[in-house]
Parts: C-alpha cells; sequence; structure tokens
C-alpha cells in the first residue's frame, strides 16, 4: 500500500473521532447550562420545573454518552465529566430538597468519579437552601438539610484514594467541609439570637 493510500485510510477515523468529540464538548457545554438552571429552580422551590430540566439534561447526556460508544478514547476522556458532575449536583439538590433518597450514579449514568465530585458540589449548593429556610424561621428543615450535609461530608472522606483516581475528590471535601462550618455557625448564631428575641418578647 503507498504512502498516500496509508494517509486517506486513516483521514476517515480521525474524522470521525474529530466528530464524537466535538458533538461531547457541544453536549457537556449544553447539559452544564441546564443542570444550573434546574439548581435555581431549586431554590426558587419550583420543583417541577427543575426536574423537567433535569430529565432534558439526562436525556443529553444519555445521547452523547452514545455517540462516542464507537470511540471509548473520545468517551473516556473526560469531555463528559464536567457535566455529568452537574448532572448528580443538580439531581442531589432536588432529592435533598424535597427529603427523597438521591439517584445513584448508575440511575445517572455516571461514572464513581464524578457521582462524588457532584454530591459533594451538592451539599455546598445546598447551604442556600439552608440560609432561605434560616430567614424564614423554619428550623427544623434548615437543621435537617445541614445534617444531610454532614452526613455526605462524612460518608466522602472514606474514599481516601489518590486524586488521579478520585479527580480531586480531597479539594471538593475541603470546600465542602469550609461551608457546613460556616452554615453551623450561622445556624447557631440565628437560633441563639431567635431564642433570645423570644425571651425578650415573653418578659415583655
Amino acid at each position: 500500500m503507498s504512502w498516500d493510500s496509508v494517509i486517506q485510510s486513516i483521514k476517515p477515523e480521525m474524522e470521525s473521532r474529530h466528530a464524537a468529540r466535538e458533538a461531547a464538548l457541544k453536549a457537556n457545554r449544553e447539559i452544564i447550562q441546564i443542570c444550573s438552571r434546574s439548581i435555581k429552580n431549586v431554590h426558587r422551590r419550583d420543583y417541577d420545573a427543575a426536574k423537567s430540566l433535569l430529565d432534558q439534561a439526562r436525556e443529553l447526556a444519555s445521547n452523547a454518552r452514545k455517540a462516542t460508544d464507537d470511540h471509548p478514547e473520545i468517551k473516556y476522556a473526560g469531555y463528559l465529566q464536567d457535566a455529568e458532575k452537574e448532572l448528580v449536583e443538580a439531581a442531589g439538590c432536588i432529592a435533598l430538597a424535597l427529603g427523597e433518597q438521591p439517584p445513584t450514579a448508575d440511575d445517572l449514568g455516571v461514572g464513581p468519579t464524578s457521582y462524588l465530585n457532584g454530591m459533594g458540589e451538592c451539599a455546598s449548593e445546598m447551604r442556600r437552601t439552608v440560609l432561605d429556610l434560616m430567614r424564614e424561621g423554619n428550623f427544623a428543615d434548615a437543621e435537617r438539610i445541614h445534617k444531610l450535609m454532614e452526613a455526605i461530608y462524612d460518608d466522602l472522606t472514606e474514599f481516601d484514594f489518590p486524586d488521579g483516581l478520585t479527580g480531586g475528590l480531597r479539594r471538593t471535601c475541603d470546600a465542602l467541609r469550609a461551608v457546613i462550618e460556616r452554615t453551623r455557625s450561622d445556624l447557631t448564631l440565628t437560633k441563639i439570637q431567635r431564642d433570645l428575641m423570644d425571651t425578650l418578647n415573653s418578659q415583655g
């Protein structure tokens, strides 16, 4: 086979890989945007909209994975990892806000690294929900979600493996720990202030 023939035989494969890569990158951006909107709707307590957007993101992720099935070097190169983490974060936020069990990695069709980091980011995101509940005086639900944040942190820290295997899970946990401590401080201080006001009002 001539050199030109060798080159020409390789070109279609490389073009196919390039197309799969571009499709994965495009899906990655779209999934992240949709999941971000889903999380915003969780904070607005529009859970129907949040779930609808999550369903859209899950379908896009599924189609993106199928599009790369013929190219494992693309499928497992991390092009969809950010999107998968955002997908887990959105699904986790919906579940925690509603007091439901978060979906599993298999439910969402994501790998363990994306799942663990996504749940860590979900727990950090729930700080906003805790603060909103505190402002409303709903300390029971605020404490419930704060305990879930702590439970997620405790479980994630058990995955003490090299960062190369966990996708930087240690950094995710460090960030989550700081969020939990700030939230605990805010929760404690607000409860003390509320109790003090209740005492003053009862004496008046």
